[in-house]
């Protein structure tokens, strides 16, 4: 899988300033806190007491208020093996992106909204580094699909946190007619019959991407696996992992074109080996199509 250089970390500074009061001549206090009175005894009589919220430095009604401090390590890491409470759905599940990804350069917090409240932490590395589709942005924070349960799961990280690419892929997966494209600026580039998931466990639709690439030892049915940041509506769990949807090949190709997987999906080798190709994070359509 494409990989990308990160930039270095940027350090900011903040300074702070004091400021002197004047005294002032016995008279004048006397004057000012008679004044105090008056005004205090007007008031208790027209308004009644001072507000709580202004007694306790809170905020008033209709202000903006003060988002708590959140302490990061308190919260889980939003990988393939969580789930998530407070995440915002995917608003639009099956529609494309301009292709951006972005990559946390450092460990960064995932918020419900712009500025919002604190959900998760998004580490910098999972399956490989972490990449993950921008679908859109507002000011200086990029919503990003997230890799956790609930499926299709979307988070805000700041801008100043990430780097950001653009993958020219995407890929198609089409339910119903078993099909599986490979589109480059548009164009499609090849397109392959795949196996997909039985009827009761079926392969999740929406917009999902690719989370890693990895081998293992432990199994002989394919040489790579392509975990995609969805997970399967039935099982908790695949082979003791945490049932997330992969894409890979099958010893045998009677499976192509059947829906008899357990979610995954299945593809030739030379599909394989062009995905094998494509950048994390490139984005994962699946529809009923």
């Amino acid at each position: 899988m494409a990989n990308h250089t990160l930039p270095p970390r940027i350090r900011r500074s903040a300074s702070r300033s004091g400021r002197s009061r004047s005294g002032l001549v016995l008279w004048a206090g006397f004057g000012v806190v008679a004044l105090l009175a008056i005004v205090l005894v007007v008031g208790l009589l027209l308004g009644g007491a001072p507000s709580p919220v202004a007694q306790q430095g809170g905020t008033a009604a209709g202000a903006d208020p003060v988002a708590a401090a959140v302490d990061p390590a308190s919260l889980q890491e939003s990988t393939t093996y969580t789930t998530l409470q407070g995440a915002v759905p995917d608003p639009a599940p099956q529609e494309t992106t301009d292709g951006r990804v972005a990559h946390p350069v450092r460990e960064t917090v995932v918020h419900d909204a712009p500025g919002g409240t604190p959900i998760a932490r998004m580490p910098v590395t999972q399956i490989g580094d972490t990449w993950l589709p921008v679908i859109a942005q507002q000011g200086e924070w990029a919503q990003v699909l997230l890799p956790s349960r609930p499926s299709s799961s979307t988070g805000w990280l700041p801008l100043a946190d990430l780097d950001v690419k653009t993958t020219p892929y995407r890929i198609a997966v089409h339910l119903n007619s078993m099909k599986l494209a490979l589109y480059e600026d548009g164009a499609k580039l090849a397109e392959w019959t795949v196996g997909i998931g039985k009827p009761s466990a079926p392969t999740p639709t929406g917009r999902t991407f690719l989370l890693g690439a990895f081998s293992d030892d432990q199994q002989q049915y394919s040489p790579v696996i392509l975990p995609l940041g969805t997970h399967s509506p039935t099982h908790d769990t695949f082979g003791g992992g945490p049932g997330t949807v992969a894409i890979h090949t099958w010893p045998t190709d009677d499976v192509l074109g059947t829906a008899t997987s357990d979610g995954c999906i299945r593809v030739p080798a030379d599909a394989l080996r062009q995905l094998t190709e494509v950048p994390l994070g490139t984005l994962v359509t699946i529809d009923e199509a």
